[in-house]
């Protein structure tokens, strides 16, 4: 094992089990013009299986995140994964007239698999009667990571009604941010004026339910005139239990979470990727209730090392 100071956290994470996977898992969805399709990883062994629904970038699919997914599965995580609408895999035309609705979509999305739970559960060989459903966090990167905090209480300004509805899920008890929007207005660029339309006015004021943010501090993204710190506003303007992770010279990708030979991934760094794996573990043990222990020695681990790969910082 590499030395916990140059490489990973020194956290005792479980050993790895083997895992199921399951894909697709097709959902009935009329009114959302396709089927919506869904991958389900579990452990093949274990009981009160705590529940990830995890929402992909901006383009992706229920195929990406396996750094993410894989390792949460097999530590003891029912991960569930939805194909939202914007995904390549679907190729909506140009001019879709569900484009301007895509962020509402995803939240659709992930409303319905905690509807259907029951029948993603007797997808998988073996499952039933495994999961804890008092337990489930909501995770997601970039476009997912907004979709994830609208259900923590993050509000959204429609562009077609310019209204703003609370469309948060009492049912998720945590989320995971990863290197999502921050505000709107003066902050963003003409080019996300433009094509992300959700973007101008998000309020921050109701995301209540505990979360932790991940942000990479070299993240340099097309949307915003601000840099890299835009993306830790959802912790600095949201109340409530939240932690932040800032990771020293990650750009969008963190290293590599989208994919083991993702081309989005611009800063490719393994021993990145492994301490993100371990600390989100960490975190949603703590966050549901799980144990505390986990989550306070990725803390020491970070604030000890000589040279760390992020800081965590609390409220």
């Amino acid at each position: 094992m590499t030395e916990p100071d140059t490489a990973t956290i020194d956290v005792a994470v479980s050993a790895p089990t083997r895992t199921v996977s399951v894909k697709p898992v097709v959902l009935s969805a009329p009114d959302r013009g396709e089927d919506l399709r869904v991958r389900v990883s579990a452990p093949a062994t274990g009981n009160e299986l705590p529940i990830i629904v995890f929402s992909h970038g901006f383009g992706s699919s229920l195929e990406g995140y396996g750094p993410l997914a894989d390792f949460w599965a097999a530590h003891g995580f029912v991960v569930i994964q939805p194909t939202h609408l914007d995904s390549r895999s679907v190729g909506l035309p140009v001019d879709d007239p569900r484009k301007p609705r895509l962020w509402r979509s995803r939240v659709e999305d992930m409303k319905q698999i905690l509807d259907q739970l029951g029948l993603l559960e007797a997808s998988v060989p073996g499952l039933s009667g495994r999961l804890d459903r008092s337990r489930i966090a909501a995770a997601g990167h970039s476009f997912g990571g907004q979709t994830a905090g609208i259900l923590l209480g993050l509000r959204v300004l429609d562009p077609e009604s310019e209204k703003s509805e609370d469309l948060s899920d009492p049912r998720i008890k945590a989320g995971v941010l990863i290197a999502t929007a921050g505000a709107g207005g003066s902050d963003l660029t003409p080019f996300a004026v433009e094509n992300f339309p959700w973007l101008k006015s998000p309020s921050f004021a109701d995301m209540t339910t505990p979360a932790l943010v991940i942000a990479g501090d070299q993240d340099e993204l097309p949307l915003t005139v601000r840099g890299p710190d835009w993306i830790t506003d959802p912790y600095f303007l949201s109340p409530g239990d939240k932690s932040l992770l800032t990771v020293f010279d990650a750009e969008h990708s963190l290293g590599g979470i989208a994919g083991y030979e993702a081309k989005e991934t611009t800063d490719e760094n393994p021993e990145r990727v492994a301490m993100i794996q371990q600390a989100t573990w960490a975190y949603l043990r703590h966050a549901l209730d799980i144990e505390y222990s986990s989550w306070s020695a990725a803390q020491k681990a970070l604030s000890e090392s000589t040279s760390p790969l992020g800081r965590v910082e609390s409220k």
